[in-house]
């Protein structure tokens, strides 16, 4: 059994996983009312934290908004055009980037007990704060499609009034904002064209 496991990473996923992750997948703007679990949530995250980053330093971290309190609390946040769908997605998930990482790292990177000294310049820290939390936000995004979620990234908010109103008191700042949950065809844009490999990508 331990060998066919280990076999079964060199196969491809089927092409019905393929489209559900990636080929047919698409970005939200209408939201059904189907709830999303707390424990699918939990399920969600527990994927996500699987990927990895630099030095396995997780520098993401999640609010998770499901309550018409706390949703009232970040829709003036949000963008014009991004706060009609913010309100009618079941959740939405602000992916923060934690500068203070580098405490958690004696406990996850233990084999390197000098690693928290790495990062001991702001800006190389809070550049790595950031490339290592985006990451995780698409490794985030990724899991939800495998979960049967639908996903909505959002860029367009407010970053000092986030901070403020979900992260006050911490080093965690905002990256981006998710809409999850079940959409409709509803707003449904027709697909954007995307750039051919050879206009993208080089084999050297």
């Amino acid at each position: 059994m331990a060998f066919d496991a280990l076999a079964a990473r060199d196969v491809p996923l089927a092409e019905p996983a393929l489209a559900r992750l990636f080929t047919e997948a698409r970005t939200r703007n209408a939201w059904t009312d189907r709830p999303v679990s707390e424990d699918l949530l939990r399920r969600l995250y527990d994927l996500t934290r699987f990927g990895p980053t630099a030095v396995n330093n997780t520098p993401a971290r999640f609010v998770f908004v499901t309550s018409p309190e706390a949703k009232a609390r970040l829709a003036p946040l949000m963008s014009e055009g991004n706060r009609a769908k913010t309100l009618q997605a079941p959740v939405n998930v602000i992916i923060g980037m934690d500068l203070d990482f580098p405490d958690t790292l004696p406990r996850l990177f233990p084999h390197a007990p000098g690693a928290k000294d790495w990062f001991a310049d702001e800006a190389a820290r809070r550049e790595s704060a950031f490339r290592n939390s985006s990451l995780q936000g698409g490794y985030f995004l990724i899991a939800a499609r495998a979960l049967g979620l639908d996903v909505g990234p959002m860029s367009g908010f407010d970053p000092a009034g986030v901070k403020a109103e979900f992260f006050a008191g911490t080093n965690v700042e905002p990256n981006f904002i998710v809409n999850l949950g079940y959409g409709s065809d509803e707003n449904l844009f027709p697909r954007s064209p995307r750039l051919a490999f050879e206009e993208a990508a080089v084999i050297l």
